[in-house]
């Protein structure tokens, strides 16, 4: 197995663009006999003549001119991984803040791609509520924030539209009960919503579960204590969605919007937001063909 080495392939084609080796030298701050040993040892790992000698500048051959679009190339992929890594642009801190609810399945795979492509710019995760992470943002404290609404504020973006699902443990009872016992975080954008759809039901309920935990909303849902609400597709997999037949009201549809800075906030924030488009609505922008 033989392997072209950059040094000599940048000189190669600096050679080739100058036309002639003490152009070339003067341009890669070396000596003119450094860059022809260069070029020598490139010949001989490929065993062709890649350089035409006969006239009075260089030219190449037949050889050469194929080997220079390869080099070209070899050589710009080489400053674009050492300028990724090691460019000052490229590192650094982005806060991103996501609601509880929504943080699984999208969000993992979102820090994983761009940990890939940026592995020294730290992402500070913020898992918090939707008021919560909509006051951060408007005081600076979060780059990036995903949301639950019904509706979308001023300079936000819709990503997706998902319906909320009623959620219980598998093979439950509880919601069969009533009154209805429910399972709700205290800050929980669905939850006043939960309760006009019951109220205009005429269904009677009792709030079972009242926390500001998560987990314990989840531990008492799986242990089929109460039952809860969740945006389609985020619940866990020891939770499943009621297939009621009409017994519970329908939920809305709830959105899921994104807040950022505007495009052209720098390469490293435009990954990341376009990053969680793709993820949430599967509308990535072109640049992410990289990735």
């Amino acid at each position: 197995m033989r392997n072209l080495d950059i040094t000599t392939l940048r000189s190669f084609v600096a050679v080739a663009d100058s036309g002639g080796v003490t152009r070339a030298a003067g341009f890669l701050h070396l000596t003119q006999s450094a860059v022809s040993m260069q070029l020598k040892r490139l010949e001989e790992m490929l065993d062709l003549s890649l350089l035409d000698r006969s006239g009075r500048t260089i030219g190449l051959t037949a050889s050469g001119e194929q080997l220079l679009t390869y080099a070209r190339r070899m050589v710009a992929l080489n400053d674009e991984v050492i300028g990724r890594l090691t460019h000052q642009a490229y590192e650094g801190e982005i806060k991103l803040g996501v609601p509880h609810d929504v943080v699984y399945p999208a969000v993992p795979q979102v820090l994983k791609q761009f940990h890939a492509v940026f592995p020294r710019v730290k992402v500070q995760l913020e898992a918090s509520y939707t008021r919560t992470l909509k006051d951060q943002f408007a005081k600076g404290d979060c780059d990036v924030i995903v949301t639950t609404e019904t509706g979308v504020d001023q300079g936000g973006e819709v990503l997706a539209h998902k319906p909320l699902v009623w959620v219980g443990a598998p093979g439950g009872t509880a919601w069969r009960a009533r009154a209805l016992p429910l399972a709700f975080c205290r800050h929980c954008m669905f939850r006043a919503q939960i309760a006009v759809a019951l109220d205009a039901e005429g269904i009677g309920w009792d709030m079972t579960v009242d926390t500001e935990s998560d987990r314990t909303i989840e531990a008492a849902v799986s242990a089929d204590l109460a039952v809860s609400s969740m945006i389609e597709g985020t619940q866990p997999p020891y939770l499943e969605v009621i297939e009621h037949g009409g017994a519970l009201p329908a939920l809305p549809v709830q959105q899921i919007n994104l807040y950022g800075k505007a495009e052209g906030s720098g390469e490293v924030h435009d990954t990341l937001v376009d990053l969680l488009r793709q993820a949430f609505s599967g509308a990535a922008h072109q640049r992410l063909r990289a990735v």
